[in-house]
């Protein structure tokens, strides 16, 4: 399902105050790690906005972290538009960028595991992603008390697009 007057687009440089102030908003909530605005200046090009009626209303980037791995960061979306599927459609859009790169696994670390869940993603144990954990995660300030729960798409196993089940 889409919103009437939805657009997913590249994130832009003159989104960059826009993603930072929601990122810092659900970074405060709790639900996602903060990142800094010079960060997203560095990585904008990794973005997906979804926009409603030209307001942000939701983020998702995709990293790249080896050869066939992917990750999902930074996905968010705004209180005002949450229920709307929207964060389904940033992380189906960067599904398929990740697959158009040939990337064999997507994962992300996230506290609410049943969203990505219906996405078709497993809970996986953190230690089967030594590429996220030596290059990010080390540097993290919850490294030695992660709470956050690894997921993984195997992108290899499932043919054509994500669909949501249920």
């Amino acid at each position: 399902m889409s919103e009437p007057g939805l657009i997913l687009r590249a994130g832009r440089m003159s989104d960059v105050p826009a993603i930072h102030a929601l990122l810092r908003e659900q970074a405060a909530a709790g639900n996602l790690l903060p990142r800094t605005q010079e960060n997203l200046v560095r990585h904008v090009r990794d973005f997906v906005v979804a926009e409603q009626d030209v307001t942000l209303a939701g983020v998702g980037a995709l990293e790249i972290m080896g050869p066939d791995l992917g990750e999902v960061r930074s996905l968010a979306v705004a209180p005002m538009f949450q229920r709307r599927g929207m964060g389904e459609q940033v992380t189906q859009a960067l599904v398929q960028q990740a697959r158009e790169l040939g990337l064999k696994r997507l994962m992300a670390l996230t506290y609410v595991p049943g969203f990505f869940a219906r996405l078709g993603f497993e809970v996986v144990d953190k230690d089967s992603l030594p590429e996220k954990v030596w290059q990010v995660c080390v540097k993290c300030y919850k490294f030695n008390r992660c709470d956050e729960i690894a997921v993984m798409l195997r992108l290899d196993e499932v043919p054509g697009t994500v669909a949501a089940s249920g």
